[in-house]
């Protein structure tokens, strides 16, 4: 069955490529004119959006560096203890919702000092799965789709965040159990 998957997963992504190709001729419309077209406004996508990310990766690299994290970590971590959430993850929840990157690298601090069986291990593990880089994305997105009025898009994603936190706890201790 797994040797099926594994073939399965090399052709899907030329098949589906072909088919937007066959399509497209069947259709009688220029491919390569439309795929140009849309690789111009890609870039110009990121173009646009390009000092935002560069803003935001910029941020994380100062409270990376600046200590500010392991503050964090420190000063709220007597309160998260209580509900399960253990205090070496709370800049690691910060960072997640700015950069993916960055948090990747406090999970591989994570699990190097703690191991990945461990039960920190297995929050690190659900809580990179359950939880998004909120900032990060909206910014992104709204940069490019030009909103002004974001109303209650961080609340709700804010939301999100905590419930997927949440639920990574919840589902660690099930796991351990």
């Amino acid at each position: 069955m797994a040797n099926v998957l594994a073939h399965f997963s090399n052709i899907i992504i030329p098949a589906l490529i072909f088919y937007i190709v066959a399509y497209g001729l069947i259709s009688k419309s220029n491919v390569y004119e439309d795929f140009i077209k849309g690789a111009a406004d890609g870039f110009k996508t990121v173009i646009q959006i390009m000092p935002t990310l560069v803003g935001l990766m910029m941020a994380v690299g100062i409270l990376r560096a600046s200590g500010i994290l392991d503050f964090l970590g420190n000063s709220i971590g007597g309160l998260t203890e209580r509900i399960g959430l253990p205090a070496e993850l709370v800049p690691l929840i910060f960072i997640k919702l700015f950069s993916s990157s960055a948090a990747t690298g406090l999970v591989l601090d994570i699990f190097k000092t703690y191991g990945t069986d461990s039960r920190i291990g297995l929050i690190t593990s659900i809580l990179m799965s359950c939880t998004e880089t909120l900032f990060y994305t909206l910014s992104v997105y709204y940069m490019a789709a030009k909103v002004t009025k974001t109303r209650y898009t961080v609340a709700g994603a804010l939301a999100a965040t905590a419930a997927g936190v949440v639920m990574s706890i919840v589902m660690a201790e099930f796991m351990i159990k």
